[in-house]
């Protein structure tokens, strides 16, 4: 109410506002906008402040919603959102400068980075505002406040998440359930435990809301983006620009008039279209990672059981403008039971492996996704050399995934896996991938900070433990935080769930699961996150650390990993090299010997191991240090059949670099080989 009467004594005063807003980096861009607007904006903008800062309870009430309603129909919608997406954006711009404590603020902290609580109030009107707009990029400016909200600040927590959880309260309440795709994107790149349950919360209370299980209000709520066959073209004056789907992500692409194609930002776009510039920017940011989380679910779906009939099946992703980039370069099971056959949509009609059409598929055919782990060998290869012959690249490994059957050791051990224990990993990698792969866990330090990662599957009442123990030496901690940790066995555990509570609340029965009682399907998703984990996370992977790390402790472990046995993921990259290496312009230099991609040079002949990217030169096994780029995609010379393997991009681009070591300039590869 204090505030309510600032404001209306600013608008009589035909005040800026700096009283009110000029507490923090948003409220000075804030200022500095208002003080710009003409005077009949700023009549309409100072009403709706007014009204944002009387909202109540945590969400509005009806005759709030309406108050907003008939302000936007005074406005104009387009005006509105115009102003309001422009304002939330601010949230995305920060000085840097590191908030302070005052005891005027109850020692809460204050100006930088950190929202205070008057704007924050402000904020989470102006968020709930856009929930009565009718247009889908309203859940866009949303769901990306939502992410610059939550944004941590260090030493301190998130910017607000007062503004955060009102985002994601505001996407959940959206209509025409435009708010889900936005909700769905926050659940993949959220970090924090407590940020992700919200999320889930929020998506639980839309599904009830809506009618639909959690499955379907995922699916309906994919934003299309106007895309069409995987582009979007925007106009800017006398040029254009393309969006275009590419990989696992989107690109842009500018032409002239004349549909020249330009090589970079044409100079008149960015002098005279800076807001429509800026607004390209964001779509395609938005996009690519619609796309991304769009990929991780896919990806899950086999293990959840997924089934639809095919007319639901064709609307949400083989016809849909998002969807059908993923859906169409992925093998579906048609069909139930004996029945049922394997297909890919190509040429506008499902055919099977050997290119001939499906028919007889109705209403009444069910679709699921396809795994390997059903198939024949035989037939798995089958796929894969139509995958080859079609230069189809799926999203993820499908037709070349890796299977994880029960071993001989297991069955002797009976309700523990042994199979990735001892292996030494970094534990923020670690974290950041588990967390990617939806597996709880904290990181460790010097503080009461143990815990097990683990993973529920509500679909079959199972909770999986990997064990993990930290290593405390003193030179292996940054800060309070451990840098790496050892591992040991994985666990089957049965969980009681209580219906409206999300999977951390499940409380796992105390007896572990004999490891023959686990579905082949889920044993091996499993297995394949564990081996990941391994693969991309162990100190053998890391080229620079031939020495052992600190004192040597580990020369031995990284000497086995970076050259000894294959896990079957390197097993898989090693097929698939015996049928690429004959189509590539290197193909005589190279050969498959063991573990190694034998590679000979004019100057020496070189062994790049398939498990970790190391490199050994014959005749006497010199290591060969060579560090590839931290970029997060290395792109491969030659086509692959799937996306999301850079340790085999790594290794194809070493030996083509290697097979012509005679023009290797870099001194620091140079002085190793000579």
């Amino acid at each position: 109410m204090r505030l309510c009467i600032r404001l209306v004594d600013a608008l009589l005063a035909n005040d800026a506002l700096s009283s009110v807003f000029d507490i923090d980096d948003w409220g000075a861009q804030m200022t500095t906008d208002l003080q710009n607007l003409p005077p009949e904006e700023s009549e309409w903008s100072l009403e709706l402040f007014a009204l944002c800062s009387n909202i109540g309870s945590a969400n509005p009430s009806k005759a709030w919603l309406k108050k907003a309603e008939r302000l936007v129909g005074t406005v104009g919608e387009q005006a509105f959102y115009a102003h309001v997406s422009r304002w939330l954006g601010f949230l995305q711009n920060t000085s840097g400068e590191p908030a302070v404590y005052e005891p005027a603020f109850n020692y809460q902290p204050r100006g930088g980075a950190i929202v205070g609580e008057q704007n924050a109030d402000l904020l989470k009107g102006l968020v709930w505002s856009c929930t009565v707009l009718t247009r889908l990029d309203a859940s866009v400016a949303v769901g990306t406040a939502a992410l610059a909200s939550f944004r941590k600040i260090r030493n301190i927590g998130a910017r607000s998440t007062k503004v955060g959880n009102a985002c994601v309260a505001a996407l959940s309440a959206m209509p025409n359930l435009w708010g889900v795709g936005q909700l769905e994107r926050l659940r993949q790149v959220l970090k924090k435990p407590s940020q992700r349950a919200y999320v889930e919360k929020a998506m639980a209370q839309a599904a009830v809301r809506s009618g639909l299980s959690k499955e379907d209000l995922e699916e309906l709520g994919v934003p299309k983006f106007d895309l069409v066959e995987g582009k979007r073209r925007v106009d800017f004056g006398e040029f254009h620009a393309w969006i275009n789907l590419s990989g696992l992500g989107a690109t842009v692409s500018w032409f002239d008039a004349q549909d020249r194609q330009r090589k970079s930002v044409p100079a008149e776009v960015k002098r005279s279209h800076k807001a429509e510039y800026k607004a390209l920017l964001q779509l395609t940011d938005a996009i690519g990672k619609a796309l991304n989380a769009q990929r991780d679910r896919l990806e899950r779906l086999a293990v959840s059981g997924r089934c639809w009939s095919y007319s639901t099946f064709k609307e949400r992703y083989l016809e849909h403008q998002l969807m059908s980039y993923l859906a169409h370069r992925l093998i579906w099971r048609l069909g139930s039971g004996e029945q049922a056959r394997a297909g890919v949509w190509l040429g506008g009609q499902f055919v099977d492996a050997q290119g001939h059409p499906l028919d007889s598929l109705d209403s009444a055919t069910t679709v699921s996704p396809w795994h390997p782990v059903f198939s024949p060998a035989s037939k798995v290869l089958v796929w894969r050399e139509f995958l080859e012959r079609n230069e189809i690249t799926q999203p993820f490994k499908q037709a070349y995934r890796e299977i994880y059957l029960l071993t001989d050791a297991e069955r002797h051990t009976q309700t523990y896996s042994n199979r990735f224990a001892a292996h030494v990993i970094r534990q923020h990698q670690f974290h950041a991938l588990a967390q990617q792969r939806n597996w709880r866990y904290s990181l460790m330090g010097r503080w009461d900070s143990h815990n097990t990662p683990c993973l529920d599957l509500p679909g079959h009442g199972l909770r999986v433990e990997f064990w993990v123990e930290p290593v405390e030496a003193d030179d292996e901690v940054s800060g309070s935080v451990y840098n790496l940790v050892t591992t040991d066995q994985m666990r089957f555990f049965r969980v009681n769930h209580n219906q409206g509570t999300p999977p951390a609340g499940w409380a796992r029965l105390p007896d572990p699961i004999p490891l023959e009682q686990i579905p082949p399907l889920v044993f091996s998703e499993v297995m394949r996150d564990v081996d990941l984990f391994v693969g991309v996370c162990s100190v053998g992977n890391d080229p620079t650390w031939q020495d052992g790390g600190p004192q040597g402790r580990y020369r031995d472990y990284w000497q086995s990993y970076s050259f000894g046995e294959l896990s079957a993921s390197a097993q898989t990259r090693k097929e698939l090299l015996s049928r690429l290496l004959p189509r590539l312009k290197i193909a005589g230099q190279c050969e498959l010997e063991g573990c190694f991609l034998k590679v000979r040079g004019s100057l020496r002949t070189y062994k790049i191991h398939l498990g970790s990217g190391n490199i050994l030169m014959e005749p006497n096994d010199q290591y060969l240090c060579i560090v590839p780029s931290q970029s997060s995609e290395v792109s491969s010379p030659v086509f692959l059949p799937f996306e999301g393997d850079r340790t085999l991009s790594v290794i194809l681009s070493k030996a083509f670099l290697l097979a012509a070591d005679g023009k290797i300039t870099d001194p620091t590869i140079t002085r190793q080989i000579k």
